[in-house]
């Protein structure tokens, strides 16, 4: 019997990039979500099986998933959506990858009770398998294995384009929630903090984040003290610790639904052409107790054009291989340190000691 995958999300816009992609490459993905005039448009479009259910019932999912090997998740906000597709996933037998980057959903798949069912049920929980976390994850690897008695990781990236619908809404949640930084093992909440970093255009002023791989990172070095920064001028750091000051109005329900559609509204995401102009910087950075330091630097494919590629690069390594892993895992520890580089557009990652190339 031949292997069966689906994406479901499949008409957002990184679910329908990824479907484009796949029908491109031969593959034939089953189309799912729970808007049924929108997926069976997609699926018709793209001549693939529509299939038509939402998360309220996770029986109801398992049905839906009962001949489905793999799932791509791409259906946000994933703080709502992510533990019902996992649950349905355990107990169907499938596979389970998303392209997540929020701290929460993280946490969640690489909890004890997430990481023994899925071992209990042979599958794989493989969440932030897109720009959001294979890059930094890949180079956080790579970084580790670098300096293995590293105590302090620290990530950061940078790219031009404009947002999709769901980044923008999901960057809405992460402004309510403020900073995160890993320290000491533990996820904490922290104001803006400014270091200055070269991604490859000399030193600029970058602002830490409270990005995914707060969480992954951790999970895949074993590092305790982990930040992620983005490049930032002095307008957006006032304009983001203006938001932490407001973080109780932007908690509220009515307020965190009205900015969410007035994004849904305007925002698009960047077509193919703004993605080519635009491609991500990765910067990784270790510490030990000793003082000693190793960097690493990378260029890759935009974004969202990674959250094309990385999925299906995984769906097609399972179609020709399998899994060997089960249970909850990052993707640089399933698919190598090296798995960003086998992306197309990707260069590879350099690592830098204090003193020069290693």
């Amino acid at each position: 019997m031949s292997k069966q995958w689906m994406i479901y999300g499949a008409y957002g816009y990184s679910g329908q990039l990824i479907a484009e992609e796949a029908v491109r490459r031969g593959l034939k993905p089953i189309i799912a979500g729970r808007d049924s005039d929108k997926v069976k448009a997609l699926a018709d479009r793209l001549a693939l099986e529509p299939r038509v259910f939402d998360l309220s019932e996770v029986s109801a999912v398992k049905n839906s998933l009962r001949d489905v090997d793999v799932v791509i998740h791409c259906a946000g906000p994933f703080s709502a959506t992510s533990a019902p597709m996992i649950e349905a996933c355990v107990r169907s037998g499938t596979h389970y990858f998303d392209i997540t980057g929020e701290i929460s959903v993280f946490e969640h798949a690489y909890s004890p009770a997430v990481n023994h069912k899925a071992k209990e049920a042979g599958i794989v929980v493989c969440p932030g398998a897109g720009f959001d976390v294979i890059p930094t994850d890949c180079v956080a690897l790579t970084l580790s294995e670098a300096l293995p008695d590293a105590t302090h990781l620290t990530l950061a990236f940078a790219g031009g384009s404009a947002l999709s619908p769901g980044t923008a809404k999901t960057s809405i949640e992460g402004l309510a929630e403020g900073g995160k930084i890993r320290q000491g093992g533990k996820i904490v909440s922290t104001g803006v903090l400014l270091r200055k970093i070269d991604l490859g255009r000399g030193l600029k002023q970058a602002m830490s984040i409270a990005w995914g791989d707060v969480s992954t990172a951790f999970h895949t070095t074993g590092i305790k003290n982990i930040s992620v920064f983005i490049p930032a001028s002095d307008k957006t750091v006032r304009m983001v610790r203006l938001a932490q000051l407001l973080r109780p109005a932007l908690r509220m329900e009515m307020v965190q639904n009205f900015l969410k559609k007035q994004m849904e509204k305007r925002i698009k995401g960047p077509d193919s052409g703004v993605r080519q102009r635009n491609r991500s910087n990765i910067w990784g950075e270790v510490k030990n107790a000793k003082g000693q330091v190793r960097y690493a630097r990378l260029e890759t494919a935009n974004g969202y054009d990674v959250t094309v590629y990385g999925p299906l690069a995984i769906v097609e390594h399972y179609l020709a291989h399998g899994f060997k892993a089960s249970g909850s895992i990052t993707p640089a520890k399933l698919m190598g340190k090296d798995f960003i580089s086998q992306l197309p557009e990707s260069g590879k990652i350099e690592v830098f000691g204090v003193d020069g190339a290693l």
